[in-house]
């Protein structure tokens, strides 16, 4: 038990499970007092309940303005001003372009890109009167660089990632601090079925927290995970783009999404993503 954070109020989006929930554990236990917003309210309570300490479970959908702002208001009138918001909510279906439907297209932006527009407008219009506060954008490397059989998850990632360089631009001047948080493949019901890439292997939602908890202790734009992430992914930018596409089919990267599209494991997850699992 730290104390780094104490007095921290921090709400997290989509922190029922993985990455989410494991950034709501490692924030409560530097001292921060935590709300975790989920659509499955049930997930989110016993995750709560097991974190401990003054974390506090509420209902939240994303992809409704209103709810938004209702979890905001609920947080303010029992925790306190939010200092740190993080919009960790994100969905992965994969799917060869051709075959993608426009429902999964308009969900996976509505929840990884539109959610994250409204969410952070709106924690930054509560924050600026106070000349202070903190805003986390959970992003991918996938946004770094388009990958088949996910070229829609990547798109809606890239704009997470120039969305919030933009607002850092503007908004920073003023006060506020951002973060882009940028994990590689992560073992999670998201990555279900996605194999380890040669040299780049998968790592776990408590990396990814822990790396969250030190943007939020000291503040910085970009966060890799892992942090060797940063020169590959700028390196192979810099790199003509046919040889940084031949690096790719090296690594696997080129098949790494494809591989893991009719795999049976994927399939809970794949019908929750795209809300099929209640049609």
């Amino acid at each position: 038990m730290s104390n780094r954070l104490t007095g921290k109020v921090v709400a997290i989006t989509g922190a029922g499970r993985g990455i989410g929930a494991a950034t709501a554990a490692a924030l409560a236990r530097e001292g921060a007092r935590v709300a975790i917003g989920d659509v499955d309210l049930d997930i989110a309570k016993a995750t709560a309940e097991r974190i401990g300490g003054d974390t506090v479970a509420l209902p939240l959908d994303v992809t409704s303005n209103e709810s938004v702002a209702a979890f905001m208001d609920t947080i303010e009138s029992t925790l306190g001003p939010i200092d740190v918001y993080i919009n960790n909510a994100g969905v992965m279906p994969l799917s060869p372009l051709l075959d993608e439907d426009d429902a999964t297209i308009d969900r996976i932006f509505a929840i990884n890109t539109r959610a994250m527009l409204h969410g952070t407008r709106e924690a930054a219009r509560r924050m600026l009167p106070r000349g202070n506060g903190h805003i986390i954008n959970v992003a991918s490397t996938a946004g770094k660089a388009g990958l088949a059989g996910s070229a829609t998850y990547s798109a809606s990632k890239a704009a997470v990632i120039q969305y919030t360089e933009g607002a850092y631009a503007e908004l920073h001047p003023r006060g506020l601090d951002f973060s882009i948080v940028m994990p590689g493949i992560t073992r999670t019901e998201l990555t279900a079925g996605v194999d380890d890439l040669p040299g780049f292997r998968a790592i776990t939602p408590e990396t990814v927290a822990d790396a969250i908890v030190d943007a939020v202790v000291k503040p910085r734009l970009e966060v890799f995970i892992p942090r060797s992430a940063r020169p590959l992914m700028n390196v192979t930018r810099l790199l003509p783009f046919r040889v940084g596409q031949a690096l790719g089919r090296k690594m696997g990267v080129d098949h790494v999404f494809l591989d893991a599209i009719e795999r049976p494991e994927r399939s809970a997850y794949e019908a929750r993503a795209t809300g099929k699992d209640h049609a």
